[in-house]
């Protein structure tokens, strides 16, 4: 049984409502129950654990923010960054899994798709009868997705979908994609590609040696015939996936807090039994500077996230201000991962914990969704006004 105890320097819990910690504690037992005692073996083999699909989907933990008349939890922002953290506490892999269902499919089709689309999809995916996935990045376009390549042409009723997409979660084992391609006249749409349709692939990616209980793979269309009824008719251009791209990242400012929060308690704990020189290496300074600094980061992402959440509930939030907090809580995370790997020496390396699992992981968390360094032009765009991605 998993002997995690969350830090709560700052007493934040006394800000948050008793329905929002009813339901942390239902996602942290599900996590120490479910999750925690099988993640190491999964993440050595590769192999993601498609048997917790069924008991994620009877969390909520599938588009808790979609409406109930949807099949959603009808929840705030706040529960939804919550469920996130407690999700990634026991490992990036699986929470991006229900980021990817809730914020990058079942989102846009929430936002932008017809009635008919809502109401034949979100109900599905939120029971995890249906699992998505979300295709924007390409092999040659990762940090300027506006350069996309794959394209569809009309034919009739249908489009003929070409091109390919690159690293996306869930893709090997996706029922659905919504793939975002330009149309004739070069304008971004959003189509929705089901499993089956002629031309349509979806090759795993092998060979990680970070989110390696995770599905990742590509998606390669071939001529693939799309009714036009699969196009979200609600939303033209880049601000369709960016919109979605800001639901996600919300998501992981909190997720990866939880990862560095699983990485404190495991090194605090340990410090407290391991004994060198006669007695608990918590007692020398150097490692109590490690530990005093840890906190006080996960303190201070703990405050900015909870901020945020309310600035979201309030729809007030930028997507500026979604990026300052998903950069810093990663790289917050990592810094905290590496300092927790050391204090645990030798087995800091070892699958008997999870802190090397969680620092591999959290190198493709710094990367996708936007770099660690986008998110700073991104911050740096906002308060100058001055666009420095272009020449």
């Amino acid at each position: 049984m998993s002997q995690y105890r969350a830090p709560d320097y700052y007493l934040l819990d006394e800000l948050i409502s008793d329905e929002h910690l009813l339901i942390r504690d239902s996602v942290r037992q599900w996590v120490n129950k479910e999750l925690v005692p099988i993640i190491e073996e999964y993440a050595q083999r590769a192999e993601f654990p498609r048997h917790l699909l069924s008991g994620m989907a009877q969390l909520g933990l599938f588009g808790p923010t979609i409406p109930e008349e949807y099949g959603g939890g009808g929840l705030d922002y706040l529960a939804y960054g919550i469920m996130m953290q407690e999700l990634e506490r026991g490992d990036s892999g699986i929470r991006s899994t229900a980021s990817v269902q809730g914020s990058l499919v079942m989102y846009p089709i929430y936002a932008y798709g017809s009635e008919e689309q809502k109401r034949n999809y979100l109900p599905k995916l939120a029971g995890g009868e249906l699992m998505g996935c979300f295709g924007l990045t390409e092999a040659n376009h990762g940090s300027n997705p506006a350069g996309m390549t794959t394209r569809f042409e009309d034919d009739g009723d249908y489009v003929r979908l070409n091109g390919s997409k690159m690293w996306i979660s869930n893709a090997p084992f996706a029922d659905i994609a919504v793939v975002w391609a330009r149309n004739p006249e070069g304008k971004v749409k959003g189509l929705i590609v089901e499993r089956g349709m002629d031309g349509f692939s979806t090759p795993e990616t092998h060979n990680k040696w970070s989110l390696r209980a995770s599905a990742t793979g590509e998606l390669v269309f071939d001529n693939v015939r799309v009714p036009k009824t699969h196009i979200l008719p609600n939303v033209t251009g880049m601000r369709g996936p960016l919109s979605c791209l800001s639901q996600a990242r919300y998501g992981i400012a909190w997720g990866a807090l939880g990862a560095a929060m699983d990485c404190y308690d495991t090194a605090l704990r340990y410090a407290k039994e391991r004994e060198q020189f006669g007695k608990p290496i918590a007692g020398f300074q150097l490692q109590q500077k490690k530990l005093a600094e840890m906190l006080t980061e996960i303190t201070k992402g703990q405050l900015l996230v909870w901020r945020l959440a309310m600035l979201k509930n309030e729809d007030r939030v930028t997507p500026a201000q979604i990026s300052m907090a998903k950069r810093n809580s990663v790289a917050t995370a990592l810094e905290i991962a590496r300092e927790a790997r050391q204090i645990l020496g030798g087995m800091g390396i070892t699958g008997e914990y999870p802190v090397m699992r969680h620092m591999m992981n959290l190198e493709s968390v710094v990367t996708y969704e936007g770099t660690h360094d986008i998110h700073l032009l991104i911050t740096g765009m906002d308060i100058t006004g001055i666009n420095a991605f272009v020449g």
